[in-house]
């Protein structure tokens, strides 16, 4: 017998992959199944690529129901993530897929969010410094943004090595479709999405923001300014970042940037700095709980460049919460997950 966890909001992109890595854990077994608008209907007629989930069944959103588990995941809108948590036995372990734990600052949560500000949870982005510590044990996870996470990576150990200026961070993301979650929308046809790009929330008012900001201030020491502009690409999953900031000296050459990301991430089991002039490709990371990482100086203009990819339902989503679960169970913290991605 394994670990039981739960799952709530287990009908939607991120909620089936979370099943599907659960199903496969070494250490977990997989209890109650909750979709409150999808209750009854079975798990393989909305996740048809899980078939060894058939006759199980969605399960009415019950928190009490939930909470015959040994941890549960919640993979809801943030509407619906912090009332949930507020009827769990505060002793169980929680692993929230939602914002609505993310952010210390009541005022940024109220820019960004409706709704009371909830507080916030540990943090469940291992490989920032000091992170595992806080996870290891922890009770109440919050796990980070798909795009924030990227962003992070790649721009943490810039920062933390004083190698560029945390007042210009500039970050432009592309998201395969599956980012924006399973309800109908036109803008998702594939008509509207097939053969084009576009941009969305332009201009600092994507929510993700005040989360890569408040990571990247706790690691530079100092309030960073963040430019994110997200892009809506014509692929299922993945995201692609490249992320520039000014340089802090006219002399900071490529390889000064790339042994910070060494530093960084060396014996880290899912964040890869690839062999330099490879750059990075979603179709790389697809199915995996990877980071890939590459980085330049840009000379010309003073800027240092980093790209990130990684898969936004993996690494950005059920990926990173089995990986901050794993560390809260005390299990080895990449059981039930691959750095190796499904090509072609």
């Amino acid at each position: 017998m394994g670990i039981r966890v739960s799952v709530a909001g287990a009908s939607g992109y991120a909620g089936g992959e979370l099943l599907r890595l659960i199903a496969g854990h070494p250490d977990l077994e997989l209890g109650p199944v909750a979709a409150a608008a999808n209750a009854d209907v079975p798990v393989t007629e909305i996740h048809p690529h899980l078939p060894m989930l058939a006759g199980r069944v969605f399960e009415p959103l019950e928190p009490a129901q939930l909470a015959a588990a040994d941890l549960v995941f919640l993979a809801l809108p943030h509407e619906q993530s912090a009332s949930v948590a507020a009827e769990l036995p505060t002793a169980l372990p929680v692993v929230d897929l939602s914002a609505s734990f993310r952010l210390a600052d009541p005022q940024a949560w109220a820019r960004f969010y409706s709704g009371s500000h909830a507080g916030r949870w540990a943090y469940g982005l291992p490989e920032l410094p000091g992170a595992r510590e806080q996870l290891r044990g922890a009770r109440r996870v919050a796990a980070p943004g798909c795009y924030a996470t990227a962003a992070i990576v790649a721009l943490a150990p810039l920062l933390a090595s004083g190698l560029v200026e945390p007042a210009d961070l500039v970050v432009v993301a592309a998201s395969g479709t599956s980012g924006a979650g399973r309800s109908p929308s036109a803008r998702l046809l594939a008509t509207e999405v097939m053969g084009s790009m576009s941009a969305y929330q332009v201009g600092g008012v994507h929510r993700h923001t005040p989360e890569i900001e408040q990571a990247l201030g706790e690691v530079a020491g100092v309030a960073p300014v963040v430019s994110f502009t997200p892009t809506l690409a014509p692929m299922p999953r993945g995201i692609l970042a490249t992320c520039t900031a000014r340089l802090a000296g006219s002399q900071v050459p490529t390889s000064a940037l790339r042994q910070a990301l060494e530093r960084a991430y060396s014996g880290e089991p899912f964040v890869h700095l690839l062999a330099e002039g490879c750059w990075p490709a979603t179709s790389a990371t697809a199915g995996s709980n990877a980071v890939h990482l590459q980085a330049a100086a840009d000379g010309h203009a003073g800027r240092a460049v980093v790209v990130a990819a990684l898969d936004n339902l993996g690494k950005g989503a059920a990926g990173q919460a089995v990986q901050a679960a794993n560390l809260m169970l005390g299990l080895p913290e990449a059981a039930g997950l691959t750095a190796a991605g499904a090509a072609p």
